[in-house]
């Protein structure tokens, strides 16, 4: 009786279960080390707890979201896409719904529902894994993987191994950068890792004022030099250095791409320009500032933006303007309230640099794409070493797209694994 392949999983993360699940599903008998205690610590803290797992598009969208480097993705993508990921999730128990933006949450907005309809599917399917263990080494003999070695330095024979430990963003869930040191040691070249998606400190420091409020429907652009390189509408939030949310990280990917550049990103060189009511013109926007102190015609001026303001955004608009903020509401000037609306259709700010790599949602760097078949996602340089997840130097913006990324090419590196042979 012919016995199964024996496939070592190395990280119990997104790519990891898919991995898992994918090869014990074709035959394969599948172990995972895991160096945490538990699966899947990273997703249960995407999307704040909520998991925005993929987007409601076709694969072919999604490779255009990654760039140039995401034609790399597209076997993954198209054997396992977004809507096989999310009809996988219904089959699993967890429905999801679609918002703005077409991203692709859990209906119960609870991230441990992906997680644990992840881990349950791997369990089902035959994967055995192991937490708490650290891998030190994989082990090559000849050209090929010949298994893994732990930290205690005990070795698990293997006819596969899928590096799926993660890139070096978000430390505190696992991913601390292992899978480069690894991916290394097997003869593998690595970008060096920075971060992707991550927020930015700011010159100015009156955003330390705000921090904790988010701006909803809002349209910032990021200048390079004063010509414009992006622009996101959405979602953002002031903070304790500067600005984050969904929009200034999927921004903060040209500001990152741009430290590895001869040029660097340099404080100054990029900024951003805050569009704080982009579905009006100025002439409507002027208008409403109008209806707005005239209703509060008998307050100072510093009282008389709430209804068109966060309350705690009001003094700073105003002071940025430079009108006095105690002018009775029915004395502001037409020059005065085009110097409001000047401010709220362009409130900017000055780009110091992106925060560390520690604070990224996404690693940039990885395992250099050349050297992994994109069919299969097995290695070029050592026969049964296969990559999937954010280990590879591919990222894309927020949104779903680097979640979905992984599930695929977790699940094509899996199914490929389980039918490879030592020898």
């Amino acid at each position: 009786m012919a016995t199964s392949n024996v496939v070592a999983v190395i990280g119990a993360g997104a790519a990891g279960m898919m991995a898992a699940a994918a090869a014990a599903g074709a035959g394969a008998s599948v172990t995972v080390f895991e160096r945490n205690r538990m699966a899947g610590k990273k997703i249960l803290v995407s999307g704040k707890g909520r998991c925005n797992f993929t987007r409601d598009c076709s694969a072919d969208e999604l490779v255009e979201g990654f760039g140039p480097r995401g034609k790399f993705l597209y076997s993954a993508l198209s054997s396992f896409g977004p809507a096989q990921m999310c009809a996988l999730m219904e089959d699993l128990g967890v429905p999801h719904k679609v918002e703005r933006g077409r991203r692709v949450f859990p209906a119960s907005d609870r991230a441990s529902d992906v997680r644990d309809a992840l881990y349950s599917r791997a369990e089902r399917s035959g994967a055995h894994f192991v937490f708490d263990r650290r891998i030190a080494r994989i082990a090559v003999e000849s050209g090929a993987v010949a298994g893994v070695i732990d930290t205690r330095g005990a070795l698990f024979r293997a006819d596969a191994v899928i590096l799926a430990t993660g890139g070096a963003s978000y430390p505190a869930t696992g991913s601390t950068g292992d899978g480069y040191v690894l991916a290394r040691q097997a003869g593998h070249s690595v970008t060096e890792p920075m971060p992707a998606l991550v927020p930015m400190e700011t010159v100015e420091e009156w955003p330390r004022s705000l921090a904790g409020l988010a701006l909803r429907n809002v349209e910032v652009t990021l200048l390079d030099g004063g010509r414009t390189c992006g622009s996101e509408f959405g979602e953002m939030l002031f903070t304790h250095y500067g600005v984050g949310g969904p929009i200034i990280l999927t921004l903060s990917r040209v500001v990152c791409r741009a430290q590895r550049s001869r040029r660097g990103a340099k404080p100054g060189r990029f900024a951003l320009s805050i569009d704080l009511k982009p579905a009006l013109d100025e002439a409507t926007l002027d208008r409403r500032i109008q209806r707005d102190l005239a209703a509060m015609s008998r307050k100072q001026l510093r009282n008389s933006l709430d209804m068109l303001l966060p309350k705690a955004l009001v003094p700073v608009i105003i002071e940025l303007a430079q009108v006095e903020e105690t002018t009775p509401a029915n004395q502001v000037t037409a020059a005065q309230r085009a110097a409001l609306v000047g401010v709220l259709r362009h409130l900017c700010l000055t780009v110091q640099r992106p925060r560390p790599l520690e604070e990224a949602i996404v690693t940039s760097g990885g395992v250099e794409l050349g050297e992994v078949d994109p069919r299969t996602m097995q290695s070029r340089l050592t026969r049964g070493l296969f990559f999937a997840g954010e280990v590879l130097d591919v990222d894309g913006p927020t949104g779903g797209y680097n979640l979905q990324a992984a599930f695929s090419t977790g699940h094509l590196a899996g199914v490929f694994a389980a039918g490879q042979r030592r020898g």
